[in-house]
């Protein structure tokens, strides 16, 4: 499959790597054609590797993955051009964190809204599915790094693509517990979980962890 990963940072770069690693032709896009950073993974990742602007990256893509900073997300789709995005599958990993503060980050979306809705809104043409963003990206492509069962979630409203998804999720990267949480409106939970995340980081002393839901059976 041809997937664009839109974002050249530590997820961008561990999401594209993985993909690459399975098989599937990857294009990194960034604001312009010869980022740096996108040049370097390229080198790295091989012969189904390459690079372009939002716009190439989103054209050669017949998936997308969002792995932009959150406060970034909106203008870095608009780049990439509705003619290319019409239809198609956004993976948004992003998170609405506001770092102007310093750290830790809060949030500049929340409680009534969310990051994942406003792109829905902004693009009504791409099928958006919120996923991953509650993990570190390690964890993200190797959910066995931990032990035991833990989950991921997912947000959106296409139920066809939040089908094809969890599909990625269980066949590619090996998640076993997908909970879908229901529209694109319950990305704001798993978005201000972040602010307990960010915590558990500090407290932990690792990023490496996640959570598992217990219910009463």
């Amino acid at each position: 499959m041809k997937i664009a990963v839109l974002g050249t940072g530590m997820v961008g770069e561990t999401i594209a790597s993985k993909l690459v690693s399975l098989g599937h032709e990857v294009k990194m896009g960034s604001r312009s054609a010869n980022n740096e950073k996108a040049a370097a993974w390229v080198k790295k990742a091989g012969p189904k590797a390459s690079q372009g602007t939002f716009a190439e990256a989103s054209s050669f893509g017949e998936i997308l993955f969002n792995c932009t900073s959150g406060s970034g997300s909106i203008e870095a789709l608009e780049a990439a051009g509705r003619q290319n995005l019409r239809g198609k599958i956004l993976v948004d990993i992003a998170n609405p964190l506001e770092f102007t503060k310093g750290m830790p980050p809060t949030l500049f979306v929340s409680n009534n809204d969310s990051l994942g809705e406003r792109i829905q809104r902004a693009f009504p043409e791409l099928k958006v599915v919120k996923t991953l963003n509650t993990i570190n990206a390690s964890v993200m492509v190797e959910p066995g790094r931990l032990p035991g069962a833990h989950a991921v979630f997912v947000s959106g409203n296409d139920v066809e693509a939040k089908g094809q998804v969890k599909q990625i999720l269980e066949g590619w990267f090996g998640w076993k517990e997908i909970i879908d949480l229901g529209d694109i409106t319950t990305s704001r939970g798993t978005e201000s979980y972040l602010l307990l995340w960010l915590r558990l980081w500090g407290a932990l002393g690792t990023p490496e962890f996640n959570i598992h839901i217990v219910k009463k059976g």
